[in-house]
């Protein structure tokens, strides 16, 4: 094999294997998208609820159909820790930041 055409495959194979590298690898699967919408209802509800309500709904244990829903909710999210973690990195902040707001968490 002549020089010009061994350094013409040397760069060739090198400029492939830059290329190769240089791909960004694929995002990683995010959360069904019930993680998604349901989160997305919980953040609305605080942010669209008043202090007042909050701190009623607070000191009343929820009842009726309430009650079984958030039940049915809370086992789905024990029985999976990866999409409990991905709906509480989710509602965390919000529902902090408005329970601060409103003098409800110290």
């Amino acid at each position: 094999m002549s020089k010009p055409s061994f350094f013409l495959l040397v760069t060739a194979a090198t400029v492939n294997a830059g290329l190769a590298a240089a791909q960004p690898a694929p995002p990683p699967p995010g959360p069904p998208p019930i993680v998604n919408l349901v989160a997305n209802k919980v953040i609305e509800k605080y942010q669209n609820s008043s202090c007042q309500q909050l701190a009623q709904e607070k000191s009343q244990p929820p009842s009726g159909a309430k009650r079984e829903m958030e039940q049915r909710a809370i086992q789905f999210l024990q029985s999976d820790p990866q999409l409990r973690t991905a709906f509480i990195n989710q509602v965390a902040a919000p529902i902090a930041n408005k329970l601060f707001e409103c003098g409800l968490i110290p």
